[in-house]
């Protein structure tokens, strides 16, 4: 039997260095630190690179607040929100974000116009938008768990995947098989979504796309509570679980973790060459270069 290594955490400061052997091979280089970019917030979640403006925008869902961050001015308010959580930008430059107060998808424009996009399906409010992905066709996938209603009850007897077409602005159904529908995301080539459950069930599944919906049976599982994630553009998978950002390649094998100080919510990929992890992680932003750049 070979002797079991264990990982080793230097924290130094605001930084954390990490051997190589808890590093994924080939996605982050021996050496590289995870760097805090700020604390003191309440709970961070939702990251989003926006490229234009070259900041790094997220929520702090407990301060009803978007927060920013930049090289050049740090931390500060973004703006103020209905407890927002996940965030995306879109296809067509705009700020995507699922409200668990509003109970609603919203946009924003680049001219700073807030648009409603999604508040009901047949008739009935949904629960608390959490999380949120662009399909290449322009839909907007989003999972609908009951966090936000904080143990009231919903107006639909479910916690479920939506689909929200790009032109009519029709919601659907997608999935209902999940506890706590959470981070979902597309592969590089749209025709794979992941879907991460963080309720009783503690899964990722992985659903073959189908027209304007899924298979229903899953091509895979990933045995992972994970909240939310993204993808690099070889197809891996970067999830948020205990102990850091658990990293699996398209197949769902596991290539690694990079470990983080505090638990991890969500991460994107952005930075002028989009080789950057951004991570929230309870009352932090956080931040990792890596070998590998970010789909788009």
């Amino acid at each position: 039997m070979k002797p079991i290594t264990r990982a080793l955490l230097i924290l130094t400061g605001s930084c954390i260095s990490l051997t190589a052997d808890e590093k994924p091979k080939g996605i982050v280089a021996p050496g590289t630190e995870v760097k805090q970019l700020a604390t003191g917030m309440k709970f961070t979640e939702g990251p989003v690179w926006l490229p234009e403006k070259k900041i790094v925008v997220f929520s702090d869902i407990p301060n009803s607040m978007l927060m920013q961050w930049s090289e050049k001015d740090g931390l500060k308010p973004y703006r103020k929100s209905e407890h927002a959580n996940g965030n995306i930008l879109s296809a067509q430059g705009k700020l995507l974000t699922c409200q668990h107060s509003g109970r609603n998808v919203i946009s924003e424009g680049k001219d700073g116009k807030i648009t409603v996009l999604a508040m009901k399906h047949d008739g009935k409010r949904f629960n608390s938008p959490n999380d949120l992905a662009q399909h290449k066709d322009g839909s907007i996938w989003f999972t609908d768990p009951s966090y936000g209603l904080r143990g009231k009850p919903g107006d639909y007897d479910g916690k479920w995947v939506f689909r929200m077409d790009g032109k009519s602005g029709k919601t659907s159904v997608i999935y209902k098989g999940f506890d706590m529908p959470n981070g979902i995301a597309f592969s590089t080539d749209y025709k794979t979504v992941y879907i991460a459950d963080t309720g009783k069930v503690g899964i990722i599944r992985a659903f073959t796309v189908q027209g304007e919906g899924i298979t229903q049976k899953p091509l895979f599982e990933i045995p992972i509570r994970c909240d939310g994630m993204c993808i690099d553009t070889e197809g891996n998978i970067y999830t948020t679980s205990k102990g850091g950002i658990h990293v699996y390649d398209k197949a769902g094998k596991k290539l690694g973790v990079i470990a983080t100080p505090e638990h991890p919510a969500n991460v994107c990929f952005g930075g002028k060459d989009f080789d950057t992890l951004f991570i929230t992680a309870r009352k932090s932003l956080y931040s990792v270069k890596t070998l590998k750049k970010g789909m788009r």
